[in-house]
């Protein structure tokens, strides 16, 4: 299992253990405004390639997924989508003017899919507001399946993480996902579906979701860094 996690403080240098998932930022924090670059969508003909999810504080987002730049990397949200993988799923690092990340099924950061590791697909795609990236190891070949999506720009991520897509409709539900490393009551992934599967919004549970799995500090060893 790949061990992959979100880390925080900004123009801070952490360092992870060798198996560990992080993005390490070394730029300095600076004032940059909150851009979303549109891309090219057409809904008629690109709902293969559109991810929707369907998550517990009510919202739906759509993300464009970009085969072009990293056809391995979307094939593999589809396929894991598919097999009702990111069902339930938490975001379990969530760091405000950063990013949030899920896609673990433990709910701790230290787990994945038990599909073989992905080799990276760098491309010089800018990680803006929006982006969808892939987590992964220290070694650049080791994303499997946890994600995360930027809040706003970092470019330092660039040609060092996987950029596969962008999200396309309701960046606010993104922005509402509750921020904690881990969150004490996680925004969870209720459904994860593909547009050409035309799948209804699930019913959101009345109670607050949360982790199936008590996540403690010792667990989150590896944070990535802005």
């Amino acid at each position: 299992m790949i061990k992959k996690t979100l880390g925080a403080m900004a123009a801070l240098s952490l360092f992870a253990a060798p198996t560990a998932a992080f993005a390490q930022d070394d730029e300095e924090v600076v004032a940059r405004p909150s851009v979303f670059s549109p891309i090219n969508y057409d809904a008629t003909e690109d709902v293969e390639d559109v991810w929707v999810l369907d998550l517990s504080n009510g919202e739906r987002v759509k993300v464009r997924l970009m085969p072009e730049w990293a056809p391995n990397h979307v094939e593999r949200i589809k396929t894991l989508t598919r097999l009702g993988f990111y069902d339930g799923i938490i975001f379990h690092r969530v760091i405000d003017g950063f990013m949030a990340q899920g896609g673990d099924p433990t709910g701790t950061g230290q787990g994945g899919s038990e599909l073989p590791d992905l080799k990276a697909e760098f491309n010089p795609m800018p990680h803006v507001r929006g982006s969808l990236a892939m987590a992964r190891a220290t070694e650049e070949d080791s994303a499997n399946s946890q994600f995360f999506i930027v809040f706003y720009p970092r470019f330092s991520l660039d040609k060092r993480y996987t950029n596969f897509g962008r999200v396309i409709e309701n960046m606010a539900g993104v922005d509402s996902i509750n921020r904690g490393e881990p969150p004490q009551e996680p925004t969870r992934i209720l459904q994860a579906s593909l547009a050409s599967d035309n799948k209804a919004p699930p019913v959101a549970p009345s109670a607050p979701a949360t982790a199936d799995t008590p996540v403690t500090a010792d667990m989150l060893s590896a944070p990535i860094q802005q």
